[in-house]
């Protein structure tokens, strides 16, 4: 088969790569236009990702304009399954349509989706290219999720909620509603800045203004009476199928999963199905659609076998990938899945390696200082130190740990909760835990740990000992069960190397040749060491018996002898099955907003900027959940926040563990288990507002420029400055009152005024300010 000239450099390597149908020709897109998509055109766009053992991963996408034609539509599916072929099949293909692209698709462009009216001339029907220097109006809307979209250059296309950017060619006007929100803003912001930068080559001028204080150019534009509704719409990541089971997905044939209902139909292509099956997948998939009666824009992704997304395996009650195990050992052959690259744990780099502490799920390396209650009652009692590490099943505690990360103090409260804990314990756990982290000032990071789910740094603040849970308790001192002549504990090491010990019932059946165990019993008790067993568990065995006061003889497993069963009641089967050496990623971690303004939950890509302050975000590491409480989120949020991770949990289509740990964060007091999560975490993000950063970039632009056009900006009016007298404004109500907010005031006078006169005098700069006749607002900025 020949292919298209253009599939040659398709995939080659890791990044984005865009395409447009032209005349039924595939032509690439510039970089520097990616995001910005005309509603007459059809696009492919293609993600190539590089696994961690070197091997690439593909996401194909085409995207279809309100306003493309079907003959379009159709070329972009045929070079769409073209490039499939070419690619191995491989990859993932998505089926995008204007308004309702999927997350996926939406989160390659950090400065939001632009849609233009119009498109390049089609072999049959011909629609004009849009023109630089014409007038056009777009409509930003969303709050994360942000698209600019063309609408009629009208004042009732404006509305009070949103922001809108009135594009003149060498002018740009953005208009901020009244009732429009921060997020808005500064997408409006880095939307108007990007068209200056990249389609006008830093040669158009940019002026911002609000609602009710346009300047006289905007005013003067004619503008037809013309009325167009944008709605953005979100999708949610919870099916409400019963989960499905793999089995019946078969290599020989082709699978329609049908998810229409939240506007998602897969299309699974089994590796041995025959070749025209495979590649009518588009074909099958709209067919299904319109049969259903779904929406047009309903999405479509075709997944090859072996390269399914997260977003399918979660509609599957167990998923097995190739290099998962069966399990504690059954392995398959490794494929492509992991997406975050593996880091060794290394304890001496914690401090250094955010990425690091929060995939081995380690603050530092456990040697801080640490106090431990038990609940009784309703109250909480101080916990001897000489047993610290020690629990019962039967009872909950709370641990408070101090540690240092650069320079700071951090505290982290533990809430343990025993699996046979009442629930009157466990509510009063958490009551009791909330009530220190008031005592604390509110920033502690608090963590949820249910029996049998510690975290290696829970386990790792007990030194080399293994952490122990004895069956029983009874929530008083000196209350505990009597514990039984025989009894039987299992010892089992995490990837930080360290170990844990529970006691489980004395029979064989409990054995695993994974692990080591202590068999207690009166006439001689012994260590029984499986065929998989680690060191670390070994020599947390050994500890345990010390703990226990034990003298203990060794026997490895197939060495048994006839007293050894007897004693467990019996020889029985048990899982002989070999330890997973490495861990694979088989869960990227997802972020999720939490908010009571859309009563839903909205996966994001992970950047440090999607936290908005002002919500409850998840992050979801699949081995533990992270509730992130922004400092502006609403009481309800708050309240509401780990009941939310408890419902996400509970309610997880691929029936998650309900025992996953939760870990509370206050903004502000982020530990490297959290931070490490995101690439490039800045500890001074929130110093300063984001909107306020970029305001202050476009600034630094215009001082950037010739002297002349300097001049010709300060001379049109101090509209032309609007942004600024914002940017200082919300800059002092927010609390920040030092040097940054100086800098900018400096820069603010030096433009009104055209000199350099500048004192930190207050009273000066009022009087400076009075005198030419700016806006009023608190300039009080306080000193050092």
């Amino acid at each position: 088969m020949v292919y298209h000239p253009e599939f040659k450099s398709a995939g080659q390597k890791p990044g984005l790569q865009v395409w447009r149908i032209e005349k039924m020709d595939l032509v690439a897109v510039p970089e520097k236009l990616y995001g910005r998509f005309y509603t007459g055109d059809t696009y492919i766009v293609l993600n190539t990702i590089k696994q961690r053992l070197g091997s690439l991963q593909y996401d194909l996408h085409f995207w279809q304009g309100s306003n493309c034609t079907t003959d379009e539509s159709a070329a972009a599916a045929i070079f769409t399954v073209q490039m499939d072929d070419y690619l191995g099949g491989t990859p993932v293909q998505y089926r995008e349509v204007q308004g309702y692209e999927s997350k996926t698709f939406v989160g390659y462009f950090k400065s939001g989706l632009t849609y233009m009216q119009g498109g390049v001339a089609s072999g049959f029907r011909h629609v004009a290219s849009n023109e630089v220097g014409i007038q056009r109006v777009l409509h930003v809307t969303g709050r994360r999720t942000v698209r600019a979209t063309e609408v009629p250059v009208s004042w009732n296309s404006f509305n009070q909620g949103d922001c809108f950017i009135l594009d003149l060619g060498e002018e740009l006007y953005q208009w901020c509603g009244i009732k429009s929100n921060h997020f808005e803003r500064l997408k409006a912001t880095s939307i108007s800045k990007g068209i200056c930068d990249n389609e006008r080559h830093g040669r158009a001028k940019l002026y911002l203004c609000e609602e009710g204080s346009e300047p006289g150019k905007m005013l003067e534009v004619s503008l037809d009476v013309t009325i167009f509704l944008f709605m953005d719409m979100s999708i949610t990541l919870v099916a409400e199928e019963n989960p499905f089971s793999q089995n019946a997905l078969e290599s020989t044939d082709c699978f329609i999963l049908d998810h229409g209902f939240s506007g998602k139909i897969f299309f699974w292509k089994g590796k041995e199905a025959s070749p025209e099956e495979r590649s009518a997948g588009m074909k099958a998939a709209e067919e299904f659609i319109q049969k259903m009666g779904f929406p047009k824009h309903t999405q479509v992704q075709i997944l090859p076998e072996n390269g399914e997304t997260p977003l399918f395996k979660q509609f599957f009650k167990v998923w097995h990938d190739v290099a998962q195990t069966e399990g504690m050992g059954k392995a398959y052959v490794p494929n492509k899945v992991a997406k975050i690259e593996k880091v060794p744990f290394d304890a001496s780099t914690l401090h250094d390696s955010s990425a690091m502490a929060a995939q081995h799920g380690m603050f530092d390396k456990g040697d801080g200082e640490k106090k431990i209650w038990r609940i009784e009652g309703s109250d909480k009692v101080e916990v001897n130190p000489s047993t610290y590490g020690q629990f019962y099943g039967g009872d909950s505690y709370i641990i408070q740990y101090s540690y240092q990360h650069k320079g700071c103090r951090g505290q982290i409260i533990y809430i343990w909760q025993g699996e046979v804990s009442s629930q009157d314990e466990k509510g009063a756990s958490s009551i009791l835990a909330a009530q220190l982290d008031e005592e604390l000032g509110g920033g502690a990071v608090q963590v949820r740990v249910i029996q049998g789910k510690e975290p290696p740094h829970f386990m790792s603040i007990f030194g080399e000992k293994p952490v122990v849970v004895y069956k029983g308790g009874t929530s008083r001192q000196a209350g505990q069960t009597e514990a039984a002549e025989i009894r039987l504990f299992q010892v089992r090491s995490n990837t930080a190397g360290h170990a844990r010990a529970i006691e489980v019932d004395a029979v064989a059946s409990n054995l695993n040749s994974n692990d080591a165990f202590i068999l207690v019993n009166p006439s001689g008790s012994m260590l029984w060491v499986g065929q998989g067993t680690s060191d670390v568990e070994k020599h947390g065995a050994k500890q345990l018996s010390e703990i226990l006061g034990l003298e203990v003889s060794e026997v490895a497993e197939g060495e048994e002898g006839e007293n050894f069963w007897e004693v467990l009641g019996g020889k029985m089967e048990y899982c002989t099955s070999e330890r997973l050496k490495s861990k694979m990623d088989l869960h990227p971690p997802r972020l999720f907003a939490c908010s009571n303004k859309t009563g839903q939950f909205h996966v994001r890509e992970m950047a440090q900027e999607d936290l908005a302050p002002d919500d409850v975000m998840i992050l979801d590491t699949w081995d533990q959940v992270f509730v992130w409480i922004g400092k502006q989120a609403n009481e309800e949020e708050k309240t509401e926040a780990i009941m939310s991770a408890v419902q996400y949990i509970e309610t997880h289509p691929a029936t998650r563990d309900k025992r996953t740990p939760i870990v509370k964060i206050t903004h502000g007091f982020e530990p490297p288990t959290f931070t490490g999560w995101f690439l490039g975490w800045d500890y001074d993000y929130w110093s300063c507002g984001p909107l306020e950063r970029a305001m202050a970039a476009l600034q630094q632009n215009t001082l950037n420029r010739s002297p002349a056009c300097k001049k010709t900006m300060i001379d049109n009016n101090l509209m032309d400055f609007f942004f600024f007298f914002f940017f200082l404004k919300e800059s002092i109500s927010t609390g920040i009152r030092c040097n940054p907010c100086l800098f900018y005031l400096k820069i603010f006078v030096k433009i009104i005024c055209r000199t350099d006169r500048y004192t930190r005098d207050v009273y000066k700069n009022v009087q400076l300010k009075k005198k030419k006749k700016l806006v009023s607002f608190d300039w009080n900025v306080k000193q050092k």
